[in-house]
């Protein structure tokens, strides 16, 4: 276990922490001061205890809210994955939708291609097979 000297409100302190975590302590330790700080420049020097405990407050106002914020975000992309699975759904759909009017026009075309086949007749643009005829074609 390593020590580590921190300021609050003007006052040393050591604290203990594990190898490793003297940076993140100190940094910790300097947003604490900061706001005992602020809080003594706004009500004055009314005793460090009270002084930590009003920042302590603040501090943990601060949490509260980011985790209000963090739930409302995740409720979002949970929101937005759904929407995603959603359109992902469609899409598939969609695909087989189409997947099956290519088939529906390819075996057209290739009813098409056996009645010309089996006649001496040569399509032109103006040559128009009924549904009918593409029908009897493939039976």
């Amino acid at each position: 276990m390593t020590k580590v000297s921190v300021t609050l409100n003007g006052r040393a302190f050591t604290i203990g922490c594990e190898e490793g975590q003297e940076a993140y302590l100190r940094e910790l330790a300097g947003y604490l001061d900061g706001k005992v700080r602020a809080m003594s420049d706004q009500v004055g020097q009314i005793g460090d205890l009270r002084l930590l405990l009003m920042a302590s407050l603040i501090v943990v106002d601060e949490l509260k809210e980011s985790e209000r914020r963090v739930e409302a975000l995740d409720s979002q992309v949970d929101r937005l994955g759904e929407d995603t699975r959603g359109a992902a759904d469609n899409f598939a759909d969609e695909k087989s939708k189409l997947t099956d009017r290519l088939i529906m026009a390819a075996e057209r075309l290739e009813a098409l291609a056996d009645i010309v086949e089996g006649s001496d007749v040569t399509p032109d643009s103006n040559t128009h097979v009924p549904d009918a005829e593409i029908t009897v074609a493939r039976a």
